[in-house]
């Protein structure tokens, strides 16, 4: 049975303002409004990126960076985006379809989460986490950014520790959610981060040094 406990008068607020951001911005990736603002300083024309997950994001990336590859699992929205990015005249995009055909457990050999492989290390400035096998996804991603690099994970409240206030979220007694984001969090720990949250969900912004 669905649990409302976090149906809080707190986050009834939260969910009015992140609707109103979205009804103000329609555009606006579905990440934090903080993340939004600080992405949008941060992303230079001729930045190259990856996305894991497509949707808003893809055109709103896609107008800020240079080059993006997008990897989406799902056939029918790859299909309404690929339309999207055709009639916008939006060519600097590299959008695949992968679908998600491995339970979570062997999500590391997907072709979803392994299609960054073949990407050159240090290649990438921007890597938004926003997909399926995202510890996986992430994982794989590290080496592929380069220095001065964004590793941008959404609902990373999901998946790492934190002290947020977002319901579903995992204290820091839980640890990470997998073997893999235990293994992405040894080695990101220690990298300048923005968490940032809305007080639905959170998004997180790793620079690489």
């Amino acid at each position: 049975m669905r649990s409302f406990r976090h149906w809080t008068p707190r986050y009834v607020v939260d969910r009015i303002a992140i609707a109103r951001f979205q009804r103000l911005d329609p555009a606006a990736p579905w990440l934090t409004p903080r993340a939004v603002e600080f992405l949008d300083r941060m992303l230079l024309p001729d930045d190259r990126g990856l996305e894991f997950g497509s949707g808003r994001s893809t055109v709103w990336l896609a107008r800020r960076i240079g080059h993006l590859v997008s990897v989406e699992d799902d056939a029918g929205w790859h299909e309404r985006v690929s339309r999207q990015l055709k009639e916008l005249s939006l060519d600097n995009v590299d959008y695949r379809f992968a679908p998600r055909d491995l339970p979570e457990d062997r999500g590391g050999d997907s072709e979803y989460a392994r299609s960054v492989l073949e990407l050159p290390d240090a290649s990438l400035n921007l890597v938004l986490v926003d997909g399926a096998y995202r510890d996986h996804c992430a994982r794989y991603a590290l080496p592929k950014l380069a220095p001065g690099g964004l590793l941008v994970i959404d609902n990373v409240n999901w998946f790492l520790p934190s002290q947020t206030r977002s319901p579903f979220s995992r204290g820091p007694a839980d640890g990470p959610a997998t073997p893999a984001w235990a293994e992405v969090l040894s080695i990101i720990g220690g990298w300048r981060t923005v968490w940032t949250s809305c007080g639905v969900w959170d998004t997180a912004i790793y620079l690489k040094p």
